[in-house]
């Protein structure tokens, strides 16, 4: 833009430079102009009209430089939630009761959510044994998309930190601006190892006012595969069965004001993320706006003006030869 407007001044200086030599006839051989009433114009008369129309070529050099007046400021409100997305990816995630796996089942799902949240900023924390922030809280609803669809089972160890991913999820929230603070808490297991208990973590959510939906993920019949046999066939193990920890996961809902909810299928999934669309949303300031009003046309047409003016007295007045 500024590269524009330098380019609208150098035109017009330009063009100022040519229009001078013109008016004064520098370079050009004298000639001698005897008005018909036989009287020489005052020279006062011609340098005024030079500077009239010097105003006039400034005045539409300047307009094509897009002059404005800020008229009014207005701040701009959004609609946002904080979601945090705690994710479980412990190896039974990999248990095929959801097809083709309760991981890709979640993954789908959860990626249908964020996609129609593109006002709020999400954030993926992923954990097995060790627990891990995959993407902090972004509006970005593209790269939230691809995090999503790119978890992967096996580099966190085994076991299920529930209580460290979500105290992670917490500390991660509680800064933020935001009153409206949500975890989602997606898990299949039991919380079997970490520092904080998933109860603990729940206190401190509420202590800072964040509410956590918990989502047990997973059938009361369910096998894992286990790698493949002499001929290639695939090997299940029996995972046993109630082995979602449902009491601890509604504590955790109970205690922030959030719900808990168990997902056995595929569209039960699917419904319990719509049911949390609901969530009440609230507003942040963002970025405000500025009202202009354009002057490009009053400089445009008040510079011709003066211009036309000048050339009239020049050629009408003056009696120049040309």
């Amino acid at each position: 833009m500024e590269y524009k407007s330098l380019s609208f001044v150098i035109f017009g200086l330009i063009f100022l430079l040519i229009w001078m030599f013109d008016y004064w006839k520098i370079l050009k051989k004298g000639e001698l102009a005897i008005p018909h009433d036989g009287k020489v114009k005052p020279s006062i008369l011609k340098l005024l009209n030079f500077f009239i129309g010097v105003c006039g070529i400034l005045l539409m050099s300047f307009s094509l430089t897009g002059p404005r007046k800020a008229l009014k400021f207005i701040p701009s409100d959004i609609e946002v939630n904080d979601i945090y997305l705690v994710m479980d990816v412990s190896r039974s995630m990999l248990a095929d009761d959801l097809k083709p796996n309760r991981l890709e089942v979640a993954k789908d799902k959860l990626r249908e959510f964020a996609g129609l949240r593109p006002t709020d900023r999400i954030g993926v924390i992923i954990f097995s044994e060790k627990v891990f922030t995959l993407l902090p809280l972004t509006t970005d609803p593209k790269l939230v998309d691809e995090v999503l669809a790119d978890i992967k089972i096996g580099y966190l160890g085994s076991g299920t930190n529930i209580g460290d991913a979500l105290a992670l999820a917490v500390g991660r929230g509680q800064a933020s601006k935001t009153k409206n603070k949500v975890i989602v808490l997606l898990t299949d297991g039991v919380n079997n190892v970490g520092n904080m208990t998933p109860i603990n973590a729940a206190r401190t959510a509420k202590e800072f006012n964040i509410k956590v939906y918990t989502i047990g993920l997973g059938t009361t019949k369910s096998k894992l595969p286990i790698g493949k046999d002499l001929f290639g066939n695939v090997q299940y193990q029996n995972l046993p069965g109630g082995s979602i920890d449902l009491k601890t996961l509604e504590e955790i809902s109970k205690l922030t004001g959030g719900k808990s909810y168990l997902a056995n299928s595929e569209n039960s999934l699917k419904e319990i993320l719509e049911d949390i669309q609901k969530l009440e949303k609230t507003k942040i300031k963002s970025q405000g706006r500025v009202i202009y009003e354009e002057l490009f046309f009053k400089y445009l047409l008040f510079g011709i003006i003066l211009f036309l003016f000048s050339e009239l007295v020049r050629k009408l007045y003056l009696k120049e030869i040309v």
